[in-house]
């Protein structure tokens, strides 16, 4: 996947394009987050400020990361953090985000799908994510791409309401 990177055409007609990230990227990145709606945030780790972000796209040769763009505007970003770690390695931790004007829409599967493509083209060997066991839709995308459910984790993540909710851990062997 070069600069011009690929093109996706999403389910109602718009054609987004896909690539790696590049640091005069974190602009728009920080843009993008900025103007995630409260309820795209309701099952995320916040904060997702300049500072969380900057940490997010250091270490790039450990980092494998997918963006995808309306324009100029990023509106999908996908990340594998590779495990450094020599027991660990080819190993890979997983976390999406799409903007809410463009889900329900085929781009998560667009860039999962791009992503796990990237992962296998550095020999990666896993890939790992958790997600709260209420997010169904997540759910239901990490499996259209080939992960599986390998455990839970019982009231481990305390959401906005104020209540602990069940954490589903995936995997998919590459």
């Amino acid at each position: 996947m070069g600069d011009e990177g690929k093109h996706a055409v999403l389910k109602d007609g718009r054609r987004v394009n896909l690539r790696t990230y590049k640091p005069s990227d974190k602009e728009e990145l920080v843009s993008m987050y900025a103007n995630l709606s409260q309820d795209t945030l309701k099952w995320s780790m916040p904060p997702y400020n300049r500072e969380r972000i900057e940490r997010m796209t250091s270490d790039l040769d450990n980092r494998i990361i997918v963006l995808a763009f309306d324009g100029h505007k990023v509106v999908g970003h996908l990340q594998i953090s590779l495990a450094t770690n020599a027991r660990f390695r080819g190993t890979g931790d997983l976390f999406i985000y799409l903007h809410q004007d463009f889900q329900n829409a085929g781009l998560g599967a667009a860039l999962m799908n791009e992503g796990i493509a990237l992962a296998r083209t550095r020999k990666v060997h896993r890939v790992e994510l958790t997600v709260v066991a209420d997010n169904h839709r997540a759910i239901r995308l990490y499996e259209k791409v080939g992960f599986q459910r390998e455990g839970l984790k019982r009231e481990n993540y305390l959401g906005e309401d104020g209540k602990y909710h069940d954490e589903v851990e995936m995997g998919i062997l590459l």
